[in-house]
């Protein structure tokens, strides 16, 4: 379980972040968001659902504090997590939000 302080400092990250991301014309075709659960974080994608006013939700990356260490994974389309074994685990939690925005191999923005 993150420390109150770790969870107010990722919260007040992810909430800036995912405000910041998608541009204001586009909020209402795309939103970001993120959800902590225990020691994950993880950032999700909402669209509009193809059919009704319902959004859909599309799992991005998850970051798990271990070891005092944030890791990062990515989803496969079964819906499994993969620890991605390239990028190493950190303590700065905002360095892995970096490598996750900028994804030069295309693992989590596919």
């Amino acid at each position: 379980m993150l420390d109150a302080f770790t969870k107010k400092r990722v919260e007040k990250i992810m909430s800036d972040y995912t405000e910041q991301k998608i541009p204001k014309h586009l909020k209402n075709q795309i939103k970001l968001n993120y959800k902590i659960r225990g020691n994950n974080v993880t950032l999700v994608e909402e669209r509009p659902a193809f059919r009704g006013d319902q959004w859909v939700q599309l799992d991005i990356a998850q970051f798990r504090m271990e070891e005092n260490k944030w890791k990062v994974y990515w989803r496969d389309s079964k819906e499994k997590w993969h620890f991605v074994e390239d990028i190493v685990p950190d303590e700065d939690f905002v360095k892995q939000l970096k490598i996750v925005d900028e994804d030069k191999r295309g693992l989590f923005w596919g």
